[in-house]
């Protein structure tokens, strides 16, 4: 059985940081796709970043290039997702997904999911 779990999110000030953590049992992060959606309230849930484990270059959204960094420690099952220069906008449920079937981006082409970690970002 895969389970994803998240933790890491909190409160921060615009300007910030945070580092969210996924762990990963019941599937090896180093031969899948491992990605990071997240979603606001009324929006559509969005692909932020992904990497698959045996590398290659993390795929990331404009709107988090140059901010955000993803990662992972393959030996512990743990996907990373640092946060930098946090911005209001970037207020949302974050969600670790695995299991990707098509394009990183498209959120209903993961098969798993975590029950995400919730970022809000005060200006």
């Amino acid at each position: 059985q895969v389970q994803l779990a998240e933790s890491g999110g909190g409160s921060v000030q615009a300007g910030g940081s945070l580092r969210l953590s996924c762990l990963a049992s019941g599937i090896n992060t180093r031969g899948n796709w491992m990605a990071w959606f997240r979603q606001a309230p009324g929006k559509e849930r969005e692909g932020v970043a992904a990497l698959f484990g045996l590398g290659g270059s993390p795929k990331y959204s404009d709107s988090v290039k140059g901010r955000f960094t993803l990662s992972q420690d393959n030996a512990k099952n743990l996907v990373y997702l640092q946060m930098n220069t946090l911005k209001p906008e970037d207020t949302a449920m974050y969600y670790c997904a695995a299991g990707l079937t098509g394009a990183w981006y498209n959120p209903s082409d993961y098969e798993y999911w975590g029950q995400g970690t919730q970022v809000t970002v005060s200006s």
